[in-house]
């Protein structure tokens, strides 16, 4: 079995992102970098099924050269190859990246055999689109099932992959013929940290680059906008016995009482 992985370099979740001053990009010269939450579960999810039914695994990132880092932090927890599809860097709309994640895909299949799975995260963590995985998959005439929470394959169905999407009356299951795509979602796995041998093995991997690009799409971005921040008080009741009128007036505020 062949699997494909898409990841993407992303401000670590959690940290204060800032804006630049002409307000089109994230100013990331303090910001810690990581893959983004759905595709770390992604690539857990590509090296799990690797593992149980054997196979060879690839991950694959859109993006500036700095983007090797987390290519190589894949391949410390399984991944198998890294390939890279150079870019500068600049945001790229979800029509653009599709456009040439696609091609790069089609080189890669040209030279070695199609992929029988191609994973992707439910949606990125900066951008938050949900398109890239729909449109990549659209462009290869793969079947595609976004929002996944439980992936396998079922190898007495002649190689079809179960996949297993959470609604609010349970679980949809959907067989999927191979070759296909699906797009997980954080929470499907948990993904494990790299071994001492990983992190070796990640520094000896050979980085495969596959030139490719696409056309803009109709999306154009206006500019980058900070939410307002919001501030919670912390009101100090009293201390010891003397607090107790205050915490049982707050309960009954609170209707405990």
């Amino acid at each position: 079995m062949r699997i494909l992985a898409l990841i993407k370099r992303v401000p670590a979740p959690g940290a204060r992102i800032n804006i630049t001053e002409d307000e089109q990009y994230v100013d990331d010269k303090n910001l810690g970098h990581a893959i983004s939450p759905h595709e770390e579960c992604g690539v857990e999810a590509a090296v799990q099924l690797i593992e149980k039914h054997g196979g060879e695994a690839t991950v694959m990132s859109m993006g500036a050269d700095i983007s090797e880092e987390q290519l190589r932090a894949a391949v410390s927890v399984g991944m198998a190859k890294m390939v890279l599809v150079p870019t500068d860097g600049a945001p790229k709309d979800p029509q653009e990246t599709a456009s040439a994640l696609a091609a790069a895909i089609a080189e890669l299949e040209e030279a070695d055999g199609a992929f029988d799975l191609i994973i992707f995260g439910n949606e990125s963590a900066d951008q938050g689109g949900f398109q890239v995985g729909v449109r990549v998959a659209h462009k290869l005439g793969r079947p595609m099932v976004n929002g996944i929470k439980g992936l396998d394959l079922d190898e007495a169905a002649d190689g079809h992959i179960i996949a297993r999407r959470e609604v609010d009356s349970g679980f949809e299951v959907y067989e999927l013929p191979l070759p296909a795509c699906v797009g997980v979602k954080e929470g499907i796995n948990l993904p494990r940290y790299p071994t001492m041998k990983g992190r070796l093995t990640s520094k000896k991997a050979e980085l495969q680059t596959v030139e490719a690009a696409g056309a803009a799409g109709g999306q154009a971005q206006t500019r980058l906008k900070s939410p307002p921040e919001t501030a919670s008080e912390t009101v100090i009741l009293g201390n010891g016995p003397d607090a107790a009128p205050a915490v049982v007036d707050l309960l009954e505020e609170l209707g405990v009482m």
